[in-house]
């Protein structure tokens, strides 16, 4: 019997790369979308054909509909970026003859995936967050300058493909009001609001986790929680490395979150345990899609990915779906090495203890010895841009010392 097939859309993500790899293993046919043929993640076995599209905007949608029409039967629909889950949510009806999709209602979606609107869900939820002020204008952005403990942090209420052409931070950390004055008249052109918000104090590993799938009635039907151990950038980056473990309080948290709005889909919560206090603080969720460290759940023998599909397929579901806490690990190996050299240099960290964090079974986000491809691509094309950043360094540095050389040439 063959199985319907699963299309992931954002095939050029970490998160898309191993949702394929993870569902062609239990014989799933993949079919995946990327923004790019170039990246190396199109270079997988485990799809059997890739399509070119924009997914930075609605055309994303339309290029799902020319797609139904040619897949075996309704294809489960694994979105892997933030925008592809709104646009999807937004344009669900023109999907569903082709598609299954795993989502709450969009006011949900929407409520979920803002932050602003995340946050006020929260506090008038009374769901455990850092304090947080919100900025609409330069006053607004006086007054926290004005009240905030510090260190804070600047962060935009959705990553738009605006303030993605511009950085890649989720958060841009302040260390006092002047620094966040500076922060916002620097950034606030990219993004119409912005959010303030006080510094959970911590290190990588007070992050904590808990990756999980709804049904439609809103049970969760598998969970995962895991924890942060090094992330790339250093300290408001994504996880390079992480480990499961067990924190009942994040279980809990995720579980009252996502049940008390009636969710539908695969979800995420992070928390961060401030060390001055001990209390879980909600970061952020995620909602409606993988996230860097699913995969860590399959380290861990938690089929939670498939779970997601056999829910949206009707198959029946996998047994593996209890964390049994064996101290699975999860490593992006090339981003994990640049944080580790980032805190060897600040002697945060040895050599010795970044082996030995590194050491013993876990699943690797682009390395892969049965689809070698796209782990040795991924090398090719960070080295050709750290060689084009060094040669436009240099040129720099040229530039600057040319003038200087010209007036000691010129000198009597």
């Amino acid at each position: 019997m063959t199985s319907p097939p699963a299309v992931v859309v954002g095939l050029d993500t970490i998160t898309g790369l191993q949702t394929a790899r993870i569902l062609h293993a239990r014989g799933v046919p993949v079919v995946g979308l990327t923004n790019s043929l170039r990246h190396y993640a199109c270079r997988t076995r485990a799809c059997v054909r890739v399509e070119e599209a924009d997914l930075r905007s609605e055309d994303l949608v339309d290029a799902l509909v020319r797609l139904g029409p040619r897949l075996d039967g309704p294809a489960a629909l694994f979105p892997c970026t933030d925008l592809a889950v709104l646009f999807i949510s937004r344009h669900r009806d023109r999907l569903l003859p082709w598609f299954s999709v795993a989502l709450p209602e969009h006011g949900v979606v929407e409520m979920l995936m803002d932050k602003a609107g995340f946050l006020r869900h929260a506090q008038e939820r009374g769901l455990p967050i850092p304090r947080t002020l919100f900025i609409e204008n330069r006053a607004d952005a006086e007054r926290a300058a004005g009240t905030l403990t510090y260190p804070a942090v600047l962060k935009p209420p959705l990553k738009s493909a605006a303030w993605q052409s511009f950085t890649s931070a989720k958060a841009l950390p302040v260390d006092d009001g002047q620094a966040l004055l500076e922060v916002y008249d620097r950034v606030s052109p990219w993004s119409p609001s912005l959010i303030a918000q006080e510094w959970i104090e911590g290190g990588a590993d007070a992050l904590y986790s808990c990756n999980a799938y709804f049904d439609r009635a809103a049970r969760p039907l598998v969970t995962f929680v895991a924890r942060k151990l090094r992330q790339w950038p250093p300290h408001t980056g994504t996880s390079s490395l992480g480990e499961e473990c067990r924190n009942d309080a994040v279980l809990e948290e995720t579980v009252r979150l996502f049940e008390g709005v009636g969710y539908h889909g695969l979800a995420y919560l992070e928390m961060k345990q401030d060390a001055r206090t001990g209390r879980h603080l909600i970061i952020e969720p995620n909602v409606g899609r993988p996230t860097g460290r699913s995969a860590i759940a399959e380290a861990g023998g938690v089929e939670l990915l498939y779970t997601a599909y056999c829910d949206m397929v009707g198959r029946p579901l996998p047994s593996a779906r209890q964390q049994r806490y064996v101290g699975a690990r999860w490593i992006d190996d090339r981003r994990d090495l640049q944080s580790a050299l980032y805190f060897v240099r600040q002697r945060e960290l040895t050599f010795g203890d970044w082996w030995r964090s590194v050491r013993g079974p876990k699943w690797h986000a682009v390395l892969s010895r049965s689809d070698p491809q796209p782990f040795v691509h991924d090398l090719l094309q960070a080295t050709r841009r750290g060689a084009g950043m060094l040669a436009a360094r240099r040129r720099r540095v040229r530039a600057r010392a040319a003038p200087a050389a010209e007036a000691v040439a010129a000198a009597p």
